[in-house]
């Protein structure tokens, strides 16, 4: 994986049009699932029964699709690092979609594309990106999300 360092706003403008990644592969273990679960209260069988999952429609338990949306922070930061501002925030997503789900013992990566970088009121820029969630040995993502940030100098 190489992660791509930008010094400031400007910097960020010029990746434009670029794609980023891939990332590392991310194992989904049923223990990041569970302890998921535990924090959304989202306990459906699907995703924390493992013996009742073995009989469903996947073969076995599957991450909650806001799982695998979550993990693209980490997987994102470990493609770009804006160097010189002062922060930078989500400020929300665009679209969102899970065309595949994804297995536990699954691994997953990100690649990202820098769709947009435009400026904003108060010193900063609104980026957009075009991510994809893949599956290991899968022709399918797992997501497929546009999400849009802040960055201020």
């Amino acid at each position: 994986m190489t992660t791509t360092t930008v010094n400031g706003l400007d910097g960020l403008k010029s990746l434009v049009g670029q794609e980023l990644g891939p990332s590392e592969w991310l194992e989904i273990t049923q223990e990041r699932v569970n302890t998921f679960a535990d924090a959304t209260g989202d306990h459906q069988w699907i995703h924390v029964d493992v013996e009742r999952a073995k009989t469903g429609p996947f073969g076995g338990p599957i991450a909650h699709g806001y799982l695998t949306l979550s993990l693209v922070i980490p997987l994102f930061a470990g493609l770009l690092k804006v160097e010189g501002i002062k922060m930078g925030v989500n400020y929300g997503l665009e679209k969102v979609r899970f065309p595949t789900p994804v297995k536990v013992g699954a691994k997953i990566r990100l690649t990202a594309k820098v769709v947009s970088v435009e400026d904003v009121a108060g010193g900063g820029v609104q980026s957009t990106f075009d991510f994809t969630v893949e599956v290991d040995g899968s022709s399918k993502p797992a997501c497929v999300a546009r999400p849009v940030y802040r960055h201020y100098a």
